[in-house]
């Protein structure tokens, strides 16, 4: 997929995984925190998980094609690449999360025995998990954003005297 509607299929892709990535990282924290969270919510991580992993690719083929197409990139878009690259592994973390808040749900539902340690450790991976992915998201977007917007805000500023 390279272009949708004349537009390239990067940019709209991007926006999916700009709120994709946190929503499904937060909820997932939620989840492991909160166990009435993780009852209500735990097969709607797992979706968005599994969206936001099928989706990744997707978005880093797109935005290779894009790439491609420079003759001569730019530094910050070098940047912007390889950071979203690495953003598979961010994924597949999340989904993995999202795989071990399910069997821990599924373990709850079948027990009365308490899992304290293993709640506990769950949150911490998970914590660990939804930080990374959002601060990842963030820095590829911001990278992003950069090599299209860098200098066009620079030269606005310059001529509107800011």
């Amino acid at each position: 997929m390279t272009v949708v509607n004349g537009l390239p299929a990067h940019v709209l892709l991007v926006h999916f995984m700009v709120v994709l990535v946190p929503l499904t990282a937060l909820l997932e924290i939620v989840c492991a925190i909160w166990g009435a969270a993780r009852r209500r919510l735990v097969w709607l991580v797992l979706i968005l998980a599994a969206v936001t992993m099928v989706l990744t690719p997707v978005a880093i083929d797109a935005g290779e094609w894009l790439f491609n197409l420079r003759k001569h990139p730019s530094p910050i878009l070098r940047e912007h690449a390889d950071r979203g690259e690495l953003m598979i592994y961010f994924s597949v973390a999340l989904l993995l999360v999202a795989i071990l808040l399910v069997v821990l749900h599924i373990l709850d539902s079948r027990s009365d025995k308490r899992r304290a340690a293993s709640k506990v450790v769950m949150a911490v991976i998970t914590l660990a998990v939804g930080i990374a992915s959002m601060v990842q998201i963030y820095r590829v977007g911001d990278a992003g954003s950069q090599s299209v917007w860098g200098d066009e805000i620079a030269h606005l500023e310059q001529a509107n005297g800011d």
